[in-house]
């Protein structure tokens, strides 16, 4: 039996190339990654080094898990072991998924290694030396039940930030407001453990004495961050910190899992696990190749590129530089930092520590390739402002833009030209001389270029969503072409332009092979084999191959006489059925899902229960007539149709635009259930974002989910419009009225039916109208739609329809 082959030796730099060196931020190791974690640092930093490899530039990717600190010792108390055997558990766990995303490290490491400690006691060293640090004695919080300091994260208070008060804000940082904290400052302070208060005592520590540093640190962040282009939320974050001024930073604990201060004085304490965790880059490098400084310590040679999510920034703009400036030594510093916003889960946000979202592991186990979540978590990817992600997104993402567009055009192309003599090429690229001369074939060709030319300026400037956008559209272009060029016809009635337009189809092909490959690795490496190509022998786009030149001549990319192999459909349409299995699947916690399939059993029993109840129009009416003597009331004339109508007053909590569609807002709106609903409205012309934000509106509740350009909406704001539909105003519930409250009509509260029909047109006899007391109120024939606190109104649009 052979033995597998050696590793490659570890890459270094090689003078007169450009050579870059990629980080991301190291995820901690106390759980598992979420999806949020996953664009935020290693998916981001992965993209842009494949493309970096994809270029030919010399490149290394480095990072690892951050092991030491509280958190660890914190999860290992909770899961009653030792810090060491959670570190060893969650880095396989971390590995593991990240394998399964196709993340593709030169070196997944360790901080937990004897090369962090070395590095990092190293750095220390230097900055006694040069007299940056400083003794100083703090207050720190004591828990007499356990009997120890307790570390910032062992803290939760209430967050003393002005406007935030976040009851659960940990003792390092608040992470409703991201404002960082001294754990002293919590109002009401609890231990974590006990649930006891702690009391306030005295404990020297060491602070390294950014002040001093400020005039390094500001000329350095002045400089870079022109340079390198950074991120317009990564300068905002570190003007932030500078605004405030800079104070001196506390880099030791009370702690015995980290990494020891070299001090006698300290010798009981560790390094602050954020001083010592960007520390963690250097080091992991050195565990890579024993020659790490001429990655770490050759600015003029070596480009640092680090990829993280915005809370991030300060650590790695102010703390990791300041470090590195205090040593005295040439380190390669940070040239260009990418910077993330949150990306939301569904109605709130991602989160670790509540077990909220989608996790790597759960991913994987929806059976959803690893290349569709990579392009959805890319073109979602939240590099302005925070993004949400959806189930009904994905799919909309997966069936129109994969399947139908990217998959759609490759599957056509290859299986033409795999079919038998006669049909098509028998799987043989044919020949196209002068295929410039064809005039639709020359119009790609410019179109193609010019993405190309998009998409490499885009990747060079790290705006990842912008390349892939850009990559994805000479897709669109080609399956166009296809259409255009009607190639079925052509092949009987014009062979010459037929093999034309199927060689240079054949060259797109193999270009979105390629420039996809940073983002859909699995995917570009599927499309190589179906073109009888393989990766390494042909994925290529460098200046000096002159293949960047081929994108003005795709026909050129693929040789006439290359045998293809054999074509099969790229991708799997993700069907609706599905789509909610997954929503319900992952609503909630992971502590309350486990929980969740005993409530899914018996809703399921009351959905029952409802279908076997039908309402018949008839009887209702004849029930009316006789409880009102006969007479005509406005109550008699309030049908069943209407009644079914399930409304309740709402409160929007968050309202957003929509990220695909210029007139939809998206809503996160109470409905008094366990969750809030997510509602999509076409309502950005009408009424301003502003006023869209913690409102209460009547929500109609009872129609079944529909998708809205990829998301998907649970419900439907009511809202009165004019009868030419120029002017739209909400329905208003009166302000006292409570969230959950059903909506009546004057006092009528028959059960709605379980769901509604989203094309039902019922709700169009519904009016706005003069009340008698002449107040504007939505009625329905005349009668209010009522609450326990009164009547809900409009504005001003005295007539019309509620839409």
């Amino acid at each position: 039996m052979a033995s597998p082959p050696p590793p490659p030796p570890p890459k270094l730099p090689v003078p007169g190339r450009r050579n870059i060196l990629v980080t991301s931020a190291l995820p901690y190791v106390n759980n598992v990654p979420h999806l949020g974690n996953i664009i935020g640092c290693v998916l981001s930093a992965d993209v842009f080094a494949r493309y970096c490899r994809l270029r030919g530039y010399n490149v290394i990717y480095i990072c690892g898990t951050d092991e030491y600190g509280t958190a660890t010792e914190t999860k290992a108390m909770e899961e009653k072991c030792s810090p060491k055997e959670i570190c060893d558990k969650y880095h396989a766990v971390h590995s593991e998924v990240y394998k399964w995303f196709d993340i593709k490290f030169d070196k997944f490491g360790r901080t937990s290694s004897p090369q962090q400690t070395e590095v990092c006691q190293a750095i220390f060293q230097k900055l006694m030396e040069n007299n940056w640090l400083t003794e100083n004695t703090m207050q720190q919080l004591y828990c007499d039940t356990c009997q120890r300091f307790l570390a910032d994260r062992l803290v939760e208070g209430k967050c003393p930030t002005e406007g935030c008060n976040y009851e659960a804000a940990r003792g390092d940082q608040c992470e409703n407001c991201s404002k960082l904290l001294n754990p002293t400052e919590l109002i009401d302070p609890k231990c974590k453990v006990c649930k006891n208060t702690p009391r306030i005592r005295d404990t020297d520590h060491l602070f390294l004495e950014l002040p001093l540093l400020s005039d390094k640190l500001v000329n350095y962040i002045n400089e870079t961050s022109v340079a390198g282009m950074w991120s317009q939320n990564a300068i905002q974050a570190t003007n932030a910190w500078l605004k405030e001024g800079l104070k001196p930073r506390c880099i030791t604990r009370d702690l015995k899992w980290g990494v020891p201060v070299p001090h006698e004085k300290y010798k009981d304490k560790v390094f602050y696990v954020w001083f010592d965790a960007p520390i963690g880059y250097v080091s992991i490098t050195a565990s890579y190749t024993p020659d790490w400084e001429k990655w770490w310590k050759d600015p003029d040679n070596v480009e640092l590129f680090q990829f993280m999510g915005k809370d991030n920034v300060p650590f790695h703009t102010v703390m990791f530089p300041s470090t590195l400036l205090g040593t005295g030594e040439k380190w390669t510093m940070m040239k260009t930092i990418s910077v993330t916003e949150y990306l939301n889960y569904e109605a709130g946000k991602f989160s670790k520590s509540h077990g909220i979202g989608v996790f790597g592991n759960d991913a994987k186990d929806t059976n959803i390739p690893p290349e569709v979540w990579r392009y959805y978590l890319l073109t979602n990817r939240p590099e302005v402002s925070d993004t949400l992600f959806t189930w009904a997104d994905l799919q909309a993402k997966l069936n129109s833009e994969l399947l139908n567009n990217l998959g759609n055009f490759i599957n056509r192309v290859l299986s033409f030209v795999a079919k038998p003599a006669g049909a098509g090429y028998d799987s043989i690229v044919p020949d196209a001389p002068n295929a410039e001369s064809h005039p639709l074939t020359k119009a790609l060709a410019e179109k193609t270029n010019k993405w190309v030319e998009q998409y490499l300026e885009a990747m060079e400037k790290v705006k990842l969503k912008q390349g892939l956008k850009s990559a994805m559209g000479i897709s669109s272009d080609g399956n166009a072409y296809l259409q255009e060029s009607q190639f079925w016809k052509l092949y009987k009635e014009d062979p010459a332009a037929c093999a034309v337009v199927m060689k240079t189809s054949v060259g797109v092909v193999y270009l979105l092979a390629c420039l996809l490959e940073p983002f859909m690795p699995s995917f570009s490496n599927e499309v190589l084999r179906q073109l009888n190509m393989t990766p390494e022998e042909s994925l290529s786009f460098c200046d000096d191959k002159g293949e960047i030149a081929k994108a003005k001549r795709p026909w050129d990319f693929v040789s006439a006489g290359h045998k293809i192999g054999k074509p099969s459909p790229l991708f799997k349409e993700l069907k609706d059925e599905e789509v909610e299995s997954f929503r319900n699947k992952f609503a909630g916690s992971q502590a309350e899902r486990s929980s969740k399939a005993q409530a899914d059993a018996e809703a399921k029993k009351v959905a029952d229960k409802l279908k076997d109840t039908k309402l018949s129009d008839g009887g209702q009416k004849k029930e009316q007539k006789k409880q009102s003597g006969g007479s005509k009331s406005k109550n008699a004339e309030v049908d069943v149709t209407v009644a079914k109508l399930d409304i309740r007053v709402g409160l929007i909590r968050k309202a957003q635009k929509h990220p695909d569609a210029d007139s939809l807002y998206v809503e996160e709106i109470d409905v008094g259930e366990e969750a809030p609903r997510t509602v999509v409205s076409g309502l950005v012309k009408f009424i301003p974002l502003e006023e869209m934000q913690n409102r209460k509106v009547c929500v109609l509740c009872n129609l079944k989910p529909v998708a809205m350009r990829g998301i998907k909406s649970h419900a439907m704001v009511l809202a009165a419009s004019n009868e030419d539909h120029t002017k739209v105003e909400l329905v208003e519930p009166p302000e006292s009225a409570a969230v959950g409250e059903r909506v009546t009509f004057a006092g009528y509260s028959g059960e709605p039916e379980a769901s509604l029909n989203a094309k039902s047109k019922t709700w169009e006899k519904l009016s706005a109208d003069l009340h008698s007391n002449g107040e504007l109120v939505a009625c329905y024939k005349d009668v209010p739609f009522t609450t326990s606190a009164g009547v809900c109104k409009v504005k001003s649009i005295a007539s019309g329809e509620i839409r």
